[in-house]
């Protein structure tokens, strides 16, 4: 019997009474955002919870924020609203709060918790890829400022951002030690943001590309020091690394507990087929990754927590919570059979949102290589 925290419990419950959308299907197929939902969350204080009161949040920690984007994920169907969620909670303000200036946070950060803004954070570029600092994207220096030229690539949230944190070089020569941080309102001229691209999974989340062409902004616009870039992203991408995905872990153990169900429920050669060790078999596997990707993922918010470095302890809770998440949606549509194949019960769209977690967020590839130079196997 699972033993689980009250805040997990209280916001899965919370989110099948308030995030339940029976739009789900016709919106995953059309690739819309539902902005009310949105708007439910904000209004319930989920977007604030790890940002300081004095930004409009609530001041928790961060393993509080965890244990609610889980419980989400647990209780939502609608994975991408729940994936968007903790992309800006976790990526776009986290960065801003822990490295813009007063005026900065004091500018975006209430707006956003309370859901007037939306936030996206634009590192990727379109050949940059997994090699994250080999940007192309330049910041030139003007006397008030920078001019900002390049394109982003793979923005979640882009299509409907009010404001972008974006890496940028401002000596292409000096690798990653050239790249600096700015916070860019979407309506600063120069901005272009692309359609909305749809893709396999997390249909529910806007992602588009963006261009900046002469983009230019105040240097008061710039984040934290000149050149400082790299070593905000890297923290950026550890938190990512160890918490992003808790709503999948989430996500999972909802996929379980509906797969079981229906291996109680539907009968073959006059038993039910859990009682077949093919499908028992596969859904312990699947309770043993769970839980396993579920430890790992609170022990990397404890250290990150408690101010230890946790690059090690993030990139296990990433790659074993993606390829549990994985394994599990695989599993339950073969659990289901034919009706884990079709549109109308949700199976294959849980299957779908999955297949992106192996990838965003560095890969399963670029997890195992940093757990490898880590335990100190040469690179």
């Amino acid at each position: 019997m699972n033993v689980d925290h009250p805040v997990k419990v209280a916001a899965a419950q919370w989110a099948r009474e308030n995030l339940a959308d029976p739009e789900l299907i016709e919106r995953d197929r059309e690739c819309h955002f539902w902005a009310e939902g949105w708007r439910r969350v904000a209004d319930r204080g989920i977007l604030g919870e790890p940002v300081a009161t004095e930004y409009g949040g609530s001041g928790r920690d961060l393993i509080h924020a965890l244990l609610t984007i889980e419980g989400l994920g647990l209780g939502c169907h609608d994975d991408g609203l729940v994936f968007a969620i903790s992309s800006q909670v976790l990526t776009m303000q986290l960065t801003l709060e822990r490295f813009g200036s007063t005026e900065q946070a004091g500018r975006w950060l209430p707006e956003l918790v309370s859901g007037r803004a939306y936030g996206a954070f634009c590192m990727s570029e379109p050949d940059s890829g997994s090699d994250a600092f080999s940007l192309s994207t330049t910041a030139t220096p003007t006397p008030d400022g920078y001019r900002l030229d390049g394109t982003k690539a793979w923005v979640t949230m882009a299509p409907i951002a009010d404001v972008f944190i974006v890496f940028a070089s401002t000596d292409l020569d000096l690798g990653r030690w050239g790249i600096s941080v700015f916070l860019v309102p979407a309506d600063t001229s120069g901005v272009v943001v692309g359609d909305n691209r749809p893709k396999m999974g997390m249909r529910t989340t806007p992602f588009a590309d963006v261009v900046f062409d002469g983009c230019v902004v105040p240097r008061s616009a710039r984040i934290g020091a000149e050149g400082a870039g790299a070593s905000m992203f890297s923290s950026a991408m550890e938190a990512e690394r160890a918490f992003l995905l808790a709503g999948a872990v989430g996500a999972l153990e909802r996929t379980l507990d509906e797969a079981v169900a229906y291996a109680r429920a539907r009968q073959q050669f006059g038993q039910p087929i859990g009682a077949f060790q093919a499908v028992s078999h596969d859904l312990a596997d699947v309770k043993l990754a769970h839980e396993t990707a579920r430890v790992l993922l609170y022990k990397a918010a404890a250290l990150h927590a408690g101010g230890t470095p946790s690059m090690l302890a993030a990139a296990m809770a990433k790659l074993a919570a993606s390829e549990a998440s994985l394994h599990g949606a695989l599993r339950a549509v073969e659990v289901h059979g034919a009706r884990g194949y079709v549109t109308e019960f949700g199976v294959e769209r849980d299957l779908r949102n999955n297949i992106g977690g192996v990838i965003y967020g560095g890969s399963s590839g670029i997890q195992k290589n940093i757990i490898a130079r880590l335990l100190g196997l040469p690179s």
